[in-house]
């Protein structure tokens, strides 16, 4: 079917990505936008899995001062190619990962380096309070594992809700995915810190 412009524009924005690729996904949605941007996402994630793997030895530093600089945070982002580290997309990014860092104060970059202590520790603390409730030990398997999933979604930084989402359905790591797809470069995120006055210097953990 037939696609307009306009629709292929609004996708295009709502999306981030190329407009060929906006208008063959909104033919194959047969021109729901809800739709195409499903299928565009699952492709930037396939397309972005690739690339996991790939170096990044470029980048750039992302400063954020929060109002009244009380907080502010500088975010190392990394990318393969100079190119894409000078383009303005790529410098909103770091910036918007050290808003996110300031407001939501992650503990870690990524679930997977969550400290074999911290995660133990995690998991014995929300068995004790599941173990109260007199449920079966497979139901408080389940509770724990839920628990846990909240405690990733806190606490570490790929995990979080992105907050400049107004639907809430996407993560960080969503958001760099996008991204990943967008430039067509691996993006990661390799360390920050984060500074409040009077309460010294917040730096994410290592696995």
């Amino acid at each position: 079917m037939g696609v307009s412009a306009q629709d292929v524009k609004k996708l295009r924005e709502m999306s981030g990505a190329p407009m060929m690729d906006c208008k063959r996904a909104l033919e194959e949605a047969g021109g729901d936008l809800d739709q195409a941007v499903l299928l565009l996402r699952k492709r930037g994630q396939a397309s972005a899995m690739k690339k996991g793997g790939r170096t990044t030895s470029q980048g750039l530093i992302g400063t954020y001062v929060h109002t009244g600089a009380q907080i502010a945070v500088i975010v190392e982002v990394n990318c393969e190619s100079d190119f894409v580290a000078r383009t303005e997309e790529f410098q909103e990014l770091a910036h918007d990962i050290a808003m996110q860092i300031c407001a939501a104060d992650p503990r870690f970059i990524r679930r997977e380096d969550v400290t074999s202590d911290v995660l133990e520790r995690e998991r014995e603390i929300l068995r004790s309070q599941a173990a109260g409730t007199g449920k079966p030990e497979s139901v408080i398997d389940r509770i724990v594992e839920g628990k846990m999933s909240k405690f990733f979604e806190d606490n570490c930084l790929y995990d979080q809700h992105f907050i400049k989402d107004q639907t809430g359905s996407n993560t960080v790591g969503d958001l760099i995915t996008s991204k990943i797809a967008r430039f067509g470069e691996n993006i990661t995120v390799r360390r920050f810190a984060r500074f409040k006055v009077g309460e010294g210097v917040t730096q994410p953990s290592a696995g």
